[in-house]
């Protein structure tokens, strides 16, 4: 193979010519004073295709998803996650060691849900001096480390209801929320409408190369530019790469469908490799998460080997191994990746 196979990441995608023309061409201001006309067409777009009254752009999903437990959480609230969740396993503890906000994690059932009954279980007695508020329940759509499995509008209003009856908030970790609305074929706006919050990233499965959206209400979008700039997220000439996003919100959802049969193909192609272990039913967006444990080989030694023949993958730990389809990623390259797979199981 003359070129790298990459399926490690949706992150690794490169903007289309025609995304780079649209960045060269960018209208540009001063985004701290509200100046930048090209990101506030983005946020504006951003708040229309959620929903929500406005939106914000952020450097990244993990910026996004702490502003969004600092502007619900005081010092010392308690939030509500999955027990896979990526605020969990991959923001460095920034909600504790940022927001002050205890984190409590309840298992995810393989379909990616939360069993609303623990979540009520987890909730804290708020008379009970002991405890702290819960004050947040986050959901993640799709839920990445399941397998990119999608939570549907119903889910997310149940648990909704739960959190505001508990007097605490919803908040949608949403880096790949349009491949759960192309998935689910319903718009977007309808599958977040009972959440209080929701961040997206254009930079993962929409191809563009920084930055993601959080969207809620005005007042909690306000206050977010607060501490966005305390976070050091004020980007000032910040529509060079809000074009990109801007171009992928208009360009780039629909050929999610796309990638997500890519995944399938993927998925039941691995399916037929003796050594793997795949649950077919998780695979429902882009996301393909297998097992190497019947190989007796590890998820790293597969990579290895993987690597050695031109196709790149992600190895999360023990014989954890994901692979992800994106834009820049053909059936050609999927063939390619599913018999070097082959010949790497032949060669551990």
């Amino acid at each position: 193979m003359s070129e790298m196979i990459d399926l490690r990441s949706d992150t690794v995608t490169l903007p289309s010519p025609e995304m780079r023309r649209a960045m060269y061409e960018a209208e540009l201001g001063d985004d701290v004073y509200a100046e930048d006309a090209t990101v506030n067409r983005l946020e504006e777009r951003a708040a229309a295709m959620t929903g929500k009254d406005s939106s914000i752009f952020l450097t990244s999903g993990t910026q996004g998803n702490l502003v969004a437990i600092l502007l619900h959480c005081k010092r010392g609230d308690e939030i509500i996650v999955g027990d896979q969740s990526h605020i969990l396993h991959f923001e460095v503890g920034g909600a504790s060691a940022l927001a002050a906000a205890q984190v409590r994690a309840v298992p995810n059932q393989p379909d990616g849900t939360l069993d609303p009954v623990a979540v009520i279980a987890a909730i804290r007695d708020r008379e009970d001096v002991h405890n702290p508020f819960t004050t947040l329940i986050c959901l993640e759509n799709t839920q990445n480390r399941c397998g990119g499995v999608v939570l549907d509008a119903a889910y997310m209003a149940t648990i909704a209801k739960i959190a505001h009856s508990h007097q605490a908030a919803l908040h949608i970790d949403g880096a790949r929320i349009f491949n759960a609305a192309v998935a689910l074929d319903v718009p977007l706006a309808d599958l977040v409408a009972d959440a209080d919050t929701v961040t997206f990233c254009a930079s993962k499965s929409l191809a563009a190369p920084v930055g993601s959206l959080l969207c809620g209400s005005r007042p909690m979008i306000d206050q977010a530019r607060r501490w966005r700039k305390m976070l050091g997220g004020g980007m000032r000439q910040a529509g060079v790469i809000a074009a990109g996003a801007l171009y992928a919100l208009d360009h780039m959802v629909d050929r999610l469908a796309e990638d997500h049969k890519l995944a399938r193909r993927l998925a039941e192609g691995l399916a037929e490799i003796p050594g793997i272990a795949i649950d077919l039913t998780t695979v429902q967006s882009n996301i393909v998460m297998f097992n190497t444990a019947p190989s007796g080989h590890s998820g790293a030694a597969l990579c290895d080997a993987l690597a050695k023949r031109g196709v790149l993958a992600g190895y999360f730990e023990g014989t954890l191994v994901r692979m992800v389809t994106h834009y820049g990623i053909d059936a050609p390259q999927i063939a390619l990746a599913l018999a070097a797979t082959h010949a790497a199981f032949n060669e551990l």
